[in-house]
């Protein structure tokens, strides 16, 4: 699987100009994929990073008439700093794990899929590098409701949360949500090291999401740090952690305990998080496709169970 995807993301990195492939458009609710459909927005199609202007979706995607129930959706809207590298990359591996593994999925940038009818068409959905505040008030309500009621949530890097930005910048942010911040993810964003090679620790070794892992992996990232610690919270059970040892932190600084990823309840739902993988390349290396593939398949797994914090 990992040489295949490798070749995936550097085919989608190369023909977006740093497009994804097979496009069909590039307005809300277009299509496009390497292997299932999307709703993209055309914003930031160059190669580097900056902060987009933000918008709000109302009409939703159409979905393909053959996507099948009970499967993945990868939303990957920004409305905040958004990495093009880093959304296609991961979007592109996420997609190729879901095709790989034969689980029906679709990715799109389209926030309006928010909606009660369409989220009730998928076990889980994946907020992939997202930034800013993306949903409507509207929005916000029906994706709180489908987790509460048993929907998986997964986490990955970007979604943690960017910082709350002040006027008069005007930026939004994720943390304007305190619902997404402090239920969902328990835990605020706050900075990161530069981009570093470093060592993670894998601190649950019979856990279904680290299966497959080295119980020590160095790698090079950016460090996310938080504001509050989660291990710290009743019911959330810490599967990664960063050895700040290994590298230079410098201000992105949590301690001795510095946790990575971690997985917990939110009433019948369940939610895992992980700051790892910023670049789009590093979607190729084996350490994060196990990680994801493991998460997509706990999350499509757990869906619908009694998720207690005793578990």
């Amino acid at each position: 699987m990992n040489n295949g995807i490798k070749w995936i993301i550097l085919g989608a990195l190369a023909l977006s100009g740093i497009a994804l492939v097979a496009q069909e458009g590039r307005g809300p609710g277009a299509g496009r994929g390497a292997f299932g459909g999307s709703g993209r927005g055309g914003r930031g199609r160059g190669g580097g990073g900056g902060f987009v202007t933000a918008t709000y979706d109302h009409e939703p995607p159409t979905l393909p008439a053959n996507l099948k129930s009970g499967g993945v959706l990868i939303y990957s809207k920004t409305n905040g700093f958004r990495d093009e590298s880093g959304v296609v990359g991961s979007d592109t591996a996420l997609a190729a794990i879901a095709h790989e593994r034969g689980y029906p999925y679709y990715v799109t940038e389209n926030a309006a899929i928010m909606n009660k009818d369409q989220l009730s068409k998928f076990k889980l959905v994946i907020w992939n590098n997202n930034s800013g505040d993306t949903l409507t008030p509207e929005q916000r309500e029906a994706f709180k409701t489908w987790v509460e009621k048993g929907g998986s949530y997964v986490g990955v890097h970007g979604a943690g949360g960017d910082p709350k930005y002040n006027p008069p910048n005007g930026r939004s942010s994720l943390a304007d949500w305190p619902w997404y911040i402090e239920t969902l993810l328990g835990a605020q964003f706050t900075s990161h090291s530069p981009q570093q090679f470093g060592d993670a620790h894998v601190e649950d070794t019979k856990s279904p999401l680290t299966k497959g892992l080295p119980p020590v992996f160095n790698r090079k990232d950016e460090w996310y740090a938080f504001a509050t610690n989660p291990r710290k919270t009743p019911g959330f059970h810490i599967l990664i952690t960063a050895d700040e040892k290994s590298y230079k932190p410098g201000n992105s600084t949590m301690g001795d305990d510095h946790p990575l990823a971690w997985w917990h309840c939110v009433d019948k739902g369940h939610v895992f998080y992980s700051a790892l993988g910023h670049g789009g390349m590093m979607y190729t290396e084996p350490v994060i496709l196990q990680l994801y593939g493991n998460a997509m398949a706990w999350g499509l797994n757990e869906s619908g169970k009694d998720c207690s914090a005793g578990k």
